[in-house]
């Protein structure tokens, strides 16, 4: 099952239920929210798209806290569920998704490797957030959960 199967059938899901959604990026750069409104009657349940690459642009319309910001740095779960929330908040989307890491090729370290991505997901009720690696192969992008 391919990528755009999936995103068909979130988008199918999303309309069937009558929920709205709302997805604030950082290192995918826009990508989720291209493939969830590449689909026909996708604005029926697609409110917002927010690319949040600089800490100044997630300062400012994702309403961070600098402090903390800094203090756990762009890519941390802290601002993963930060980014969510507020975003949550800001859009009065039912479901908000954040996504935020290191893409590369440069930029990593030892504690923030290459490949570090954080996602969370929220609604009113709940806050879940995961870390992945992504990992570059022959095949494309290798998605493993980290912890």
């Amino acid at each position: 099952m391919g990528i755009n199967h999936q995103i068909k059938i979130i988008n199918e899901r999303l309309k069937k239920k009558k929920l709205k959604i709302s997805i604030a990026e950082s290192c995918s750069g826009g990508l989720i929210s291209y493939n969830l409104t590449k689909l026909p009657g996708s604005s029926k349940s697609f409110i917002m798209g927010v690319v949040c690459y600089s800490n100044e642009s997630k300062i400012k319309f994702l309403k961070l806290k600098k402090k903390k910001l800094l203090k756990y740095g762009a890519v941390s779960i802290e601002t993963c569920k930060q980014m969510c929330k507020n975003l949550l908040k800001i859009s009065k989307s039912n479901i908000a998704v954040s996504i935020t890491g290191i893409a590369g090729p440069g930029g990593g370290t030892v504690k923030k490797p290459v490949g570090l991505v954080y996602i969370g997901i929220a609604s009113k009720k709940k806050l879940r957030s995961i870390s992945l690696f992504i990992i570059k192969n022959y095949q494309g992008l290798t998605f493993k959960k980290r912890f």
